[in-house]
């Protein structure tokens, strides 16, 4: 697919190369991993037996930071923030092809336009997982110093290999992609990137957050709840295996009902 998809790819990440672009995604993702690693420790420490929790955010007990995985708790605490800053720039170069007038052109050069919607995902990825490795980097350079600050004990995280810090930033980086092509479907179908932010935005503070207090068995398999188990490599809640599942679900029905409200779509008007 990918080879078919030369042309388009390479257009998509020749736009999407903007430096204010590039500078605000990887800006935004560095400020919310360096923002939950600064705060996630002291908070944690002050309420060892118990996670916090946040709007969006969900902070490990003390227990668990100084387990192995305490060193890369900081990105899967942050998933849901980091999702939403791939969803917004996921959102925000669909969204502008159709107002700025691109999508006509594009569409001129390329009829078969569902081609376009699969190309642009694919350019997109590209970006969202240099993402996903900038906020791997950024964790690990100052989870060290952040724990000691409040002193939580790190001695286990000696133990973490190369092997282990791969398979943190797979995870991330598949949870960050669904909150991509969640942001690349509505704002194809809103044509808007401030509708499909807004409702990304919503989604995760406010309605997981009511249904959460008043439905929590229906809570735990809903997408923000989901993609931070898959972050996560599985919580007491929604196993890995199951996370990966329902993530894979949404990222496919995503991608396929982008590509045909794309190809159907008048894009004249």
């Amino acid at each position: 697919m990918t080879g078919l998809l030369t042309r388009e790819v390479r257009s998509e990440l020749v736009r999407s190369r903007r430096r204010g672009v590039l500078l605000g995604w990887l800006g935004l993702t560095a400020v919310f991993t360096l923002l939950v690693n600064s705060i996630m420790y002291g908070v944690v420490a002050d309420a060892p037996t118990s996670a916090a929790q946040g709007p969006g955010v969900a902070f490990p007990t003390l227990s668990e930071l100084q387990s192995v995985d305490g060193l890369t708790a900081g990105v899967a605490t942050a998933a849901n923030m980091l999702g939403l800053v791939t969803l917004a720039f996921w959102a925000v170069l669909t969204g502008t092809d159709h107002s700025t007038g691109v999508l006509r052109l594009l569409a001129s050069a390329q009829p078969r336009r569902w081609r376009l919607a699969l190309g642009k995902a694919l350019a997109l990825s590209v970006w969202t997982l240099v993402a996903s490795a900038l906020a791997l980097v950024l964790n690990v350079a100052v989870a060290p110093a952040a724990a000691r600050a409040a002193g939580v004990d790190t001695s286990t995280w000696e133990a973490v290999t190369a092997a282990d810090l791969g398979q943190v930033w797979v995870r991330l980086s598949a949870c960050l992609l669904v909150w991509g092509v969640l942001g690349q479907l509505v704002a194809t179908a809103s044509r808007s990137a401030a509708v499909a932010v807004s409702l990304g935005a919503g989604w995760v503070l406010l309605v997981e957050g009511v249904v959460g207090a008043a439905l929590e068995d229906v809570a735990r398999w809903m997408p923000g709840a989901t993609l931070t188990a898959l972050a996560q490599g599985g919580t007491a809640e929604v196993s890995f295996t199951t996370a990966l599942a329902l993530g894979a679900g949404y990222a496919s029905l995503g991608l396929v009902a982008s590509a045909l409200l794309l190809a159907r779509r008048d894009v004249t008007d």
